[in-house]
Formats: structure tokens, sequence, C-alpha cells
């Protein structure tokens, strides 16, 4: 009876354990890191030598993206390899952390290792490990850890964690086909596997908004499917956050309630008085945030919103000094490409920073995936330097806005080549025209640009650059019949031909028909006036000299 009583007891204590580390995946899951943290911890308090409570105890130090603490995993996969040396789900743990450094091949051996030290029955197992390795890690091989994820598949086809991290290892590859697939396979095994459709969901939202019924469909069946799971309130409430407030508190307070307090709450409170235009308070609600933190570290978007909201209000040193600490604070992988770009167009307000500013603006341009926001972030450079009167640097980023969008148009080509010209930088400002002559060949103001332009070039005249585009405007002006709306092209263009003919071609007949031509439309000019009484004179003394001429001739 007795050995009866303890084996019914281990059974129990047994049974509890398993208890433990389900509820502390599940709250992994969820992305309740703390409260993951403290049942694995609660584990390994009672058994230092637990081997899954370390194994996932180190994983809420890495997946916690909102602090990865890399160091910590480290230590713990180390600590307890030691005292189990060649334990293969350890092994992968240490392989894990090799990635995060950067040691692809010290990775890849040491899952390799772990595959070939686990016995077939427990295979399945650290496959996954190895899965989740390789997706979880931005240095991770997406590639190989679908072969081993088919593999362990092939072994064990009731396993939904293992079609959930293929469907992971999918999207990590940029295939919404197949991941879609295996995330459906995911919920066909477990039906309350809400993680499943929410990344549908995402798969679609990434198609664009005209998607939006087909994403908000799964991420309504996520909801339904498990009402705990937090991270489709906190998606939403980020979808919502610039399109409807109202919603978007609605999410955050569902996302409150199933979800760890700490300060990443506290921030998307603060957040939400940023998008409801109340700069100076969503500061001071960043600082208590800030302030009112204990037993963690401050969510370091906080320092990024502090930055944005000085922004907005106009003031520079403080919006660089917070801009500074998030960057100092933040994960890498959750800087977003605005975060880069509005960093580095603050930056380019400081002359010794603007390699910096070329650096970060340059990489929110690499990173964004939407054409249109690539232009956006270019754009808003330019018109910063712009607005500072800083021509060359104006200039130079919107050019760059031609390269970036092949299908330019006539503002795009006026801003770059004009911000060029102000900078004194005609050459390449009458390049810039010349593509806009070719493209708009019958407007005028293509044609005046680059008029003006190779005047800069040929400041005297004296090579008559800019004869030809004169001439354009002129042709083009004799077929529009209301020379009243042209007239500010047209005058230029006779006074230089005016100038160019009775200074550098000595032809005055030529230069007297322009003027004439000022007077058709403008009788009242002052200069043509004047220049009709100069000219008279000059073909008066002309037309006397051959008099007198002929008639010593005679």
């Amino acid at each position: 009876m007795k050995k009866i009583g303890v084996f019914s007891f281990l059974i129990l204590l047994t049974g509890s354990l398993f208890a433990q580390l389900d509820e502390g995946k599940k709250m992994l899951n969820y992305e309740r890191f703390q409260s993951a943290a403290k049942i694995f911890q609660s584990m390994l308090d009672k058994n230092p030598n637990d081997i899954e409570a370390a194994y996932w105890m180190g994983q809420t130090y890495i997946q916690n993206t909102d602090d990865v603490d890399t160091a910590a995993a480290k230590a713990l996969y180390q600590k307890t390899l030691q005292a189990n040396p060649n334990n293969p789900l350890l092994m992968v743990g240490v392989g894990e952390i090799e990635l995060m450094e950067g040691k692809t091949q010290d990775a890849r051996s040491h899952f390799e290792a772990a595959l070939a030290a686990t016995k077939k029955k427990d295979l399945p197992r650290i496959q996954l490990a190895v899965g989740l390795a390789n997706v979880d890690v931005k240095a991770g091989d997406a590639t190989y850890a679908v072969s081993v994820l088919k593999q362990a598949i092939d072994r064990d086809k009731k396993n939904p964690d293992l079609f959930m991290t293929l469907g992971d290892a999918y999207r990590k590859l940029i295939d919404g086909g197949n991941a879609t697939t295996a995330y459906q396979d995911a919920l066909t095994l477990d039906p309350q596997a809400a993680r499943a459709s929410f990344m549908i969901g995402r798969i679609y939202e990434t198609q664009g908004i005209t998607q939006e019924p087909i994403y908000m469909r799964f991420y309504s069946d996520a909801i339904r499917e498990d009402p705990n799971y937090a991270p489709v309130y906190y998606w939403l409430y980020q979808y919502y956050y610039k399109r409807d407030v109202n919603k978007a508190r609605d999410y955050l307070n569902k996302y409150v309630s199933v979800t760890d307090n700490n300060s990443k709450l506290c921030y998307a409170e603060a957040s939400l008085l940023f998008v409801s235009n109340m700069y100076q308070q969503t500061i001071d609600k960043a600082n208590a945030c800030i302030a009112g933190t204990v037993g963690e570290k401050p969510f370091p978007n906080l320092f990024g919103l502090k930055a944005y909201a000085y922004d907005k209000l106009g003031d520079t040193a403080q919006s660089r000094a917070n801009f500074i600490e998030f960057f100092e604070k933040v994960n890498p992988d959750n800087v977003g490409p605005t975060d880069y770009a509005t960093f580095g167009k603050l930056l380019l307000l400081y002359p010794d920073k603007s390699d910096k500013a070329d650096e970060l603006i340059s990489k929110a341009v690499a990173m964004d995936t939407i054409k249109q926001k690539k232009i956006e972030y270019l754009t808003d450079a330019a018109k910063s330097m712009f607005a500072k009167k800083k021509y060359a640097e104006a200039g130079k980023w919107y050019t760059r806005v031609l390269y970036q969008d092949t299908g330019f148009g006539k503002v795009d080509l006026y801003w770059a080549g004009y911000s060029n010209f102000l900078a004194s930088r005609y050459v390449t400002a009458d390049s810039i025209f010349s593509i806009y002559e070719n493209k708009y060949p019958d407007d005028l103001l293509g044609w005046y640009l680059g008029a003006i332009s190779k005047s800069g070039i040929d400041s005297t005249g004296a090579q008559g650059l800019a004869k030809p585009d004169y001439q354009k405007i002129i042709e083009i002006g004799n077929t529009i019949s209301n020379k009243d709306s042209i007239k500010d092209r047209l005058l230029p263009a006779y006074q230089y031909m005016i100038a160019y003919f009775a200074q550098i071609n000595k032809n005055m007949d030529s230069a007297n028909y322009y003027n004439n031509q000022i007077l058709v439309i403008d009788p009242a000019n002052e200069t043509a006036l004047k220049n009709k009484v100069q000219f008279d004179n000059y073909f008066k003394q002309v037309n006397a000299g051959k008099a007198k001429k002929e008639d010593q001739k005679k």
C-alpha cells in the first residue's frame, strides 16, 4: 500500500509540474512575459536542474522583444547545460544564443548535435525547438527551419505547435500561401489556436487595405477562439491608433484586462494622448510612466513617444535628446522606418550630423516596403531643408525622389530642378529641366526653367546657351491665341532675344523685331518703349549714314 501511495504521489507531482509548464508556455504564447517568468522561476526554485523550466525560462528572456535579455538566457542555458552535459534541449538553447550573437556556424553545429543526440520518440520536440530558434532569431535560417519541421511533422502529425511554427517559418520566407496552409492545419488540430487565425490575418493585412474585410474576420476569429489571447487586442489598438482613437481606446482596454500590468500599458495610454494632438500631456504622461516603473526597465518606446511629442511642439533639442535615449534603449528589431526617418530629418538641422541624418533616412527608405512611404521620407527631408533655405541639401533630397520614383511627374521635376537652381547648381538644374522639356514638350514652364538654368551657366549670354529654350517658348507661344495668359513666359523670352541679338549677334533688325513683339502684347511696357526710341534713333542714324554714302558716290 505504501508503494502505491508513493507512486500516486509521484503521478500527482508530475502532473502538477506539467500543468505548470503548460501554463507558463500559454503565458508565453499570450506574450505575458512577466507571468511566464514567474511560473518558470517557481519551477526552478523547486528544482534548479529542471531542464524544461530552464529552457522555457530562457525563451521568456529571448522572446520578450521589448526587452530582450540575451545575457540572462545565455547564462541560464550554459549553467544548466553544465549540470546536464549534452542535453539536446539545452544544446538547442545554446545554439539559439549563438544565432543571436551572429555565430551561425556554431549554432548550426549545436542544432545538428542536439538532433543527433535525441532519441527517436523525443525527436519532434527537439526539432520544434530548432525550428523556433531559426524562426525567432533574425539571423536564423528559415529554410532550414522548414526542413526540420517537416521532418518532425512526418513523425508527429497531431502536434499543432509544429504546424504553427512551420507557418512562422514560411512567413519569414515571405511565402504567404504555404504559411496560411500551415496555420490552418494548426487550427484543424486545435480549434482554439487563436494565434493561427491572428497570423493569417496579418498575412492578409500585408496585401493592403482592400483586404480589410478578410483580415478583420480572422482577427475576430482569434478573439472568438480565445478571448484571452492578448496580442490580437494590442495589434487592433495599433491598427486603429491613427484611424479611430475611440476604437483604439476600446481595444487597449480589452488588452489591459488580459495582460500583465507594466510600463508598456502606460505607454499605450500615453500614445492615445499623442494621437489626440495633446502633446504636452503626452510628455507629462510618459514621464509619469517612466518614474512609476518598478521592478523592470521602462518601456523604451516611452522615450520615442516623448521625442515625437517634442518634435510636434518644435522643441528640437528635447526631441533629439529623447530620440538618442530611445535608440540606445530599444531593441533594433523594434525600430520602424518612420523612427529612422523622423530622427534623420531632425538631425538634418545640425550641420555636423548631416552624415548620420543621411544614414538614417536612407535606412528608412531601404526598410520600408511601400514606395509612397519611401518617397515621403525623402520629400519630407527635402521640404525641411528648403524651408531652412538650405537649397543645396534640398536639391539633393528632391533629386533622390526622382531615382526612387521612375514615374515622377512635373511637380517632382520642378522641385528637384528649382532647389538646385537656387543653390546655384545650374548644370544639375539644367539636366533635370531637360528631362522636364523632353517629357512635357508643350509645357512652357519646362522650357522657361531650362532657359534660366542655362542663363546661370552662361551668365554673360556670350554662348547663347539659353537661346534654343527661349526660341521654343516663342514658338509655342505663337500657337496660343490668348497671349495675356502666357505673358510672364513670353516677355523674358523676347527680352533675352533682344539682348542676344543686340549685344552678342549684333543683329539690330532681329533685336528690334523682338522688342516690337513685346509692344504687341504689352503696349505700355516702359522698357520696350525706351528701347523703341533707341532703336528708332539707331536706324535713323544708320539710314542717314547710308544716304550720305550714296550722296558721296554721286
